[in-house]
């Protein structure tokens, strides 16, 4: 009934578990799962439902909002329908592909038959079922073969822990180790919430608090405060796996040079006067973006990939601009940059960078690229470099301008003569299994000429 709109979802609903009329003492539903909205999709939480229970779903609505590992997706409805039980509560993390997350009915009138409704193996029963039987007599510390006979032995250091993400949730809450909890009470022995709650950790375990003395007395003097532990959403997640393997995996090297600017904020102003009914304004990094899919063309090795047993070229020139959200960097994708008008490629890094900071961004939008550029020059940073996203071959770290004295020419006498300027410092980073030392200089030099002489660009 529900399906994700993206090209990447069109197979999701073969996930669903139970089509119609799963009960028969139930009117006909549909269990809604959650979509893969990336291709390196795993888990998903649900980040905010923009519709609750009993209200009507009309066709290209917004649902929910899925965070992936990439970003905050837009989950959107094809068809129409009422949404008759919300399984997978708001913030509930870590939902594996394919896990229900809603129930989905044709008739508004069947909506209150799922009032009370609980998915096998995903909602818990409640947990006073658990709570109102008499707890089992602590076992003393010295009688430990009795604790064999109590429940399912505790998992192996490495094996593999089956648990809803409700229950990892409130375990990692109360502090229990899921390891120690054995076999759950759900489906195939699943961890449930209820099993957290009855959980009752052995002598041995609830004596570990006693080793914190110890623990304190062995840091005295070290300087103690208030702080925050910050959960990890997916996405930082990504980003810190990503990064790590990347300054790991590929062998970087830096290449800086700096480019006198006047003549680019010169051009600037002129055509922000000229644009200015249109109520547009161009950025530098306008420039800096259109300067750089030009010098795709006359170094085009750099325009590359490494492939692990082979390098590719490619014949477009797709550019990533980095844009900083709450939940991270993001990398969203000015295409076929080269073929672009200034105008245009304002237009859309706008665009793109409004959408990746309210977290709408789809995944063709942010995923691909064959370059990226970071700009942090309106920070005040003058100089950085930037750590290269893989498989592309580079990365240019660009700074802001600074006021500079240079060399500007000669007098009659062939002293040299100086004067001001503005002059911009950039970093290139490369992938030295792609792209050599000369060639990364090639590029740089065919960039600082597109932004010294900006109507270059423009012919």
């Amino acid at each position: 009934m529900l399906r994700c709109r993206a090209a990447l979802n069109a197979r999701l609903r073969l996930g669903i578990t139970g089509a119609l009329r799963r009960f028969s003492t139930l009117p006909d539903h549909e269990i809604l799962t959650m979509p893969a909205l990336s291709p390196t999709m795993e888990v998903g939480t649900i980040s905010k439902w923009q519709i609750g229970e009993g209200d009507f779903i009309e066709s290209g609505s917004v649902i929910a909002d899925v965070e992936t590992d990439k970003a905050v997706v837009a989950f959107e409805a094809v068809d129409e329908g009422y949404l008759a039980k919300i399984i997978a509560a708001e913030g509930t993390a870590d939902i594996a592909i394919g896990s229900p997350v809603a129930v989905i009915v044709e008739e508004k009138e069947s909506i209150s038959a799922f009032k009370d409704y609980v998915h096998d193996g995903t909602t818990p029963a409640p947990a006073e079922s658990k709570t109102d039987s008499p707890a089992p007599e602590p076992t003393p510390a010295a009688a430990t073969p009795v604790v064999e006979t109590e429940g399912a032995p505790p998992k192996a250091s490495g094996e593999r822990i089956f648990a809803s993400p409700l229950a990892r949730s409130v375990a990692a809450e109360m502090g229990i180790d899921l390891a120690q909890i054995g076999t759950g009470s759900g489906p195939n022995g699943r961890i449930v919430k209820s099993d957290i709650l009855a959980f009752e950790p052995s002598a041995a375990v609830q004596a570990a608090p006693k080793a914190e003395p110890l623990m304190a007395a062995s840091v005295s003097g070290v300087p103690t405060g208030a702080y925050t532990d910050n959960s990890l959403s997916n996405m930082r997640k990504t980003i810190a796996a990503r990064l790590t393997q990347a300054k790991r995996e590929v062998p970087h090297y830096y290449l800086t040079i700096n480019c006198t600017v006047d003549a680019l904020i010169k051009t600037r102003v002129e055509l922000n006067k000229r644009l200015e009914k249109q109520g547009v304004k161009l950025s530098v990094n306008d420039f800096i973006v259109k300067a750089s899919a030009l010098a795709m063309h006359k170094v085009p090795e750099v325009n590359s990939a490494w492939m692990d047993t082979f390098i590719r070229q490619y014949d477009y020139v797709d550019i990533c601009v980095a844009v900083a959200t709450p939940g991270g960097l993001m990398t969203p994708i000015v295409e076929n940059a080269d073929h672009l008008g200034l105008l245009d490629i304002s237009n859309k890094v706008k665009e793109l960078a409004t959408k990746a900071k309210e977290g709408k961004l789809q995944p063709q939008e942010y995923q691909g690229g064959n370059f990226t550029i970071s700009n942090l020059g309106m920070f005040g940073v003058t100089n950085f470099s930037a750590i290269i996203n893989p498989p592309q071959a580079a990365i240019l770290a660009v700074g802001g301008a600074d006021t500079k004295i240079v060399q500007s020419g000669t007098d009659e006498d062939g002293n040299p003569t100086y004067s001001t300027s503005k002059v911009m410092n950039v970093t290139l980073s490369c992938d030295h299994r792609v792209v050599d030392g000369a060639v990364g200089a090639q590029w740089l030099q065919a960039f600082k000429g597109y932004i010294e002489d900006p109507m270059s660009m423009l012919l």
